[in-house]
């Protein structure tokens, strides 16, 4: 019988050997499953995080939930299990070493933070999927498996006889399904099988969605750190590392990843899309077979733990970039002082020579003759135009000043607008400025769109989204029609604005 060999068996996935040991020594997500106290670190920081949907926890906080999770462990396995404190436990599980916690201090905050990696969210979901489910629910996967298929198959189809073939075929079993329907067939009805199935299906779909979060923002996070990196080392022409660095920005905004947070972004902050998910929220958890299950709590508002993610995930970007942008002026600021210093030093030895220069001073010079411009090139002469003066005294009868002008002025009343925002924002979570402006249409024009902004700048519930834009119309005092293509603001309901 030939003997195995580890080194040249290739499974289904290509999961190479040295790979695998390499990433048992030093993935954070390996060493949490053979951690001796893996068992307390998965179980609690599930409970934290996960079971509420948590995406950061302060300091005193996690440490009071810990120290709860650990007493009651105490009571049942003997006051001698888990001996050290609570913080201790949290430093070292945030230990770079470890890397099951990241720490960080929020701006304008002096207290540690703690969020989960998503090296331990991997950890998490594995351990999910150890426990023995419920049932397997195949129909549903193999729905969403075919559909996703015909996505695919349909969105590079060139012949347009095909396509059309297609979508001709979806209408006639739509318009089927509906004649079944007036009928009054009630097969298209889901069974209590078929409803959990497909809930279970969305349940996954749903947390995964906020793990990826995570992810999202530690490559964004790792982004900077590669380019603080760069900074540090570069020793070319400074022009040259900042096309380097925006090339990279850019690349990363571009990617498939950020094109696909942009467009997930871009339908959650859709209020017609917003209504749209509550409505069907709210009809699932109807269902008696779907109210009862354990996940109502979490999921029956998981669009809104969405925006809050994904906003946390936008405010990271906008703070990193905030944050490169005064690593460059501090370089800058560095670079002028050390020029300065150095024009300081040759002045000193200027002067210091001056008296008595050196015997073997040299001078190189660029070139021995003078630059010759010929006559010929230079630009001839321009008269100046004439102007006609006129000594004649101006009176007060010979000229007549509307003194109307005086008093004609724009202007914005912030307090109307504000009212404006609040008015708009009682009967919905969120609304964008075009929404604001049909309900209450400008009345100075620009001035006024102005301090829309001016508002938004300045305000912690509101977002200006400077990927996307927005058209806005209106007439001025003369009756002109006035357009202007703006970026997109987003208020969001809460305090007043």
């Amino acid at each position: 019988m030939q003997e195995f060999c580890p080194f040249c068996y290739t499974p289904g996935v290509a999961l190479d050997y040295f790979d695998l040991q390499e990433m048992r020594r030093n993935h954070p997500a390996w060493r949490l499953m053979y951690a001796d106290n893996g068992p307390l670190i998965t179980s609690f920081l599930d409970r934290a995080f996960r079971t509420e949907n948590e995406r950061a926890l302060s300091e005193s906080e996690l440490s009071l939930r810990l120290e709860d999770f650990l007493f009651s462990l105490r009571e049942i396995e003997g006051d001698d299990a888990y001996p050290r404190a609570a913080r201790s436990y949290l430093d070292e599980w945030a230990h770079v070493e470890k890397g099951w916690l990241r720490k960080f201090y929020p701006p304008g905050s002096d207290e540690a933070h703690y969020d989960l990696t998503p090296a331990t969210e991997t950890t998490l979901r594995w351990l999910d999927g150890l426990f023995e489910r419920r049932f397997v629910g195949t129909e549903s996967r193999l729905n969403t498996a075919v559909q996703l298929l015909r996505e695919i198959a349909g969105g590079v189809e060139e012949n347009r006889e095909l396509r059309l073939a297609e979508l001709t075929r979806r209408q006639a079993e739509i318009a089927e399904e509906i004649n079944r329907i007036s009928e009054g067939e009630t097969e298209w009805q889901l069974d209590e099988r078929g409803l959990r199935e497909r809930f279970f299906e969305f349940s996954r779909t749903a947390r995964e969605l906020l793990s990826d979060f995570r992810a999202v923002e530690n490559n964004f996070r790792e982004l900077d750190r590669s380019v603080r990196e760069q900074i540090a080392t570069w020793s070319g022409e400074k022009s040259e590392m900042l096309e380097r660095i925006f090339g990279e920005h850019d690349a990363i905004t571009e990617s498939e990843q950020g094109q696909s947070f942009r467009a997930f972004w871009d339908f959650l902050m859709n209020p017609a899309s917003q209504d749209e998910l509550s409505d069907l929220l709210d009809r699932v958890f109807r269902i008696s077979s779907i109210s009862r299950e354990k996940e109502e709590t979490r999921l029956r508002r998981i669009h809104f733990d969405w925006m809050s993610a994904g906003e946390q995930t936008q405010r990271t970007v906008a703070r990193l970039s905030q944050q490169l942008r005064s690593y460059l002026d501090d370089r800058a600021y560095y670079e002028n002082r050390r020029i300065t210093e150095i024009l300081s030093h040759i002045e000193k030895d200027a002067i210091a020579v001056r008296h008595a220069p050196p015997d073997d001073l040299e001078m190189e010079i660029s070139d021995v003759r003078p630059d010759i411009t010929l006559p010929m090139a230079r630009p001839l002469f321009s008269p100046p135009l004439p102007s006609d003066l006129t000594s004649e005294p101006v009176t007060e009868e010979t000229i007549t000043i509307d003194s109307e002008a005086l008093f004609d002025r724009i202007v914005v009343d912030r307090r109307r607008l504000l009212q404006n925002i609040h008015d708009t924002l009682a009967t919905r979570s969120q609304a964008k400025l075009n929404m604001i402006l049909e309900l209450h249409p400008l009345q100075e024009g620009l001035a006024e769109l102005v301090d829309y902004f001016a508002i938004a700048a300045g305000s912690t519930h509101a977002i200006i989204d400077g990927e996307a834009t927005a058209t806005i119309t209106w007439r001025d005092r003369s009756g002109i029609h006035r357009k202007a293509t703006v970026p997109e603001i987003v208020f969001v309901a809460g305090e007043r604005t």
